[in-house]
């Protein structure tokens, strides 16, 4: 740091607090020189001033309860008379507001063992105090010098100059605090380093996330808010249910397969319900109640008439003739057989097939939308060509109604978006 920087700032801090306390009655502030002055209280406008008796010397000391009251004395040296003395009225009215509680409306908050406005659950932060507090310095220097009381702004001004010791004595505070905090940090890594260890462990095995978190959640109780050690014991906690979530969705998929494509729906109510308490704390979020729901659905579909056909026909051939329909382009009367065949012991092929027609479906309606769409730029007539864009929109409409699954979905709506920006041309 340069001495230039470090006078600066030296200079920003003294100033600004020696004018608090100025200001604020609390301390004295040094005048230019002057013989031992001794005398009563003097009124003038509506401040106070009493002034003390000193060794005779380069100051005299004086109490001062605003900016004016200052700046009279300052530079008139000498008491002044009642008819000399300024009425509210002729007081520039920017100095009777300057009190110490406009340079505390400044301040950002901070600790109020240091200053009685603030709170113990918050920061000052230097960076901002004291440049702010510099510049009232600066401004209430010049708004006295404007005024005709250069010697009480230069007096304000001079202060800073003597800010080089305190500064150095800030500094090197500041070091023995840091080295001071350095040293809790490492005492408090040793006291927590055991815990650490095992929470890092476990997630390196992948442990299950309930028994990372209640380890972490151990930790972060008995370290503040904020604490560096508390916001990684957070941060492993992400990592174990990231981990255990990825754990819990193979598991779940597996399960679901037993009733969406081998009807075990028994089987697959019970390994729910246990994996349900394997994994409470991901049950919202893979919603198994919901998955519940839908098993009670597809086992009351299989007991149905519908299903109980398959035991006099046979679901294979109804699977060949699905494809024969397919090909055909009877979309309708493949999707009604293979509806009819996911209450089958076919389940998982039905479901199979099933996407194949909404691709088939979807692809037909893409093919129309790029028919119409090509005679809409033949059109020079604005108003069919306009009608000629929404009837190919159409088609991609149906697809979407009638097979929102199909994996053309994408393309299909990409396509719609595409007609609609030329619509809107």
């Amino acid at each position: 740091m340069s001495k230039k920087t470090v006078f600066v700032q030296m200079a920003t801090i003294a100033a600004a607090f020696s004018l608090t306390a100025c200001i604020n009655g609390r301390n004295q502030c040094p005048a230019p020189d002057a013989t031992r002055v001794s005398t009563s209280p003097i009124i003038l406008g509506q401040d106070t001033v009493q002034t003390t008796e000193t060794q005779t010397g380069k100051y005299s000391e004086m109490q001062v309860v605003t900016g004016d009251s200052a700046s009279q004395i300052l530079d008139q040296f000498k008491l002044s008379t009642p008819d000399q003395i300024l009425t509210p009225e002729q007081t520039p009215t920017i100095l009777v507001q300057t009190r110490i509680d406009t340079v505390l409306m400044m301040l950002p908050p901070c600790d109020k063992t240091h200053f009685s406005h603030c709170t113990l659950e918050t920061t000052m932060d230097p960076y901002k105090a004291f440049p702010a507090l510099a510049n009232y310095v600066f401004s209430y220097a010049d708004t006295l010098s404007r005024a005709g009381q250069t010697d009480s702004a230069s007096v304000i001004l001079n202060s800073f100059s003597t800010m080089a010791p305190m500064w150095e004595k800030w500094q090197a505070h500041s070091d023995t605090l840091r080295e001071a905090f350095g040293k809790r940090r490492e005492e408090k890594a040793k006291e927590f380093e055991s815990m650490a260890l095992q929470i890092q462990n476990m997630n390196r095995v992948q442990a299950s996330y309930s028994m990372v978190a209640e380890t972490a959640d151990s930790l972060i109780a008995q370290l503040a808010p904020g604490d560096s050690l508390a916001n990684w014991a957070k941060d492993q906690k992400k990592i174990a249910y990231t981990n255990t979530l990825k754990k819990a969705s193979k598991e779940f998929d597996e399960i679901k397969i037993l009733a969406d494509e081998k009807a075990q729906f028994a089987e697959a109510r019970k390994q729910t319900e246990t994996f349900r308490i394997r994994y409470r704390d991901f049950e919202d979020t893979l919603h198994v109640q919901a998955f519940l729901n839908h098993v009670d659905e597809l086992e009351k579909a299989t007991d149905s008439e519908t299903a109980k056909m398959w035991e006099k026909q046979d679901p294979a051939a109804a699977l060949a003739k699905a494809d024969t329909l397919i090909a055909n382009e009877k979309f309708d009367k493949a999707k009604d057989l293979l509806n009819k065949l996911k209450t089958s012991k076919l389940r998982k092929e039905a479901n199979e097939k099933y996407i194949a027609l909404a691709d088939a479906y979807c692809n037909k309606q893409r093919k129309t939308t790029s028919q119409i769409f090509a005679k809409s730029l033949k059109q020079t007539d604005e108003e069919k060509k306009k009608k000629l864009l929404n009837d190919a929109i159409a088609p991609l409409d149906k697809c979407l109604a009638e097979f929102p699954e199909t994996t053309q979905r994408e393309k299909v709506e990409s396509n719609r978006k595409f007609i609609e920006k030329e619509l809107a041309k």
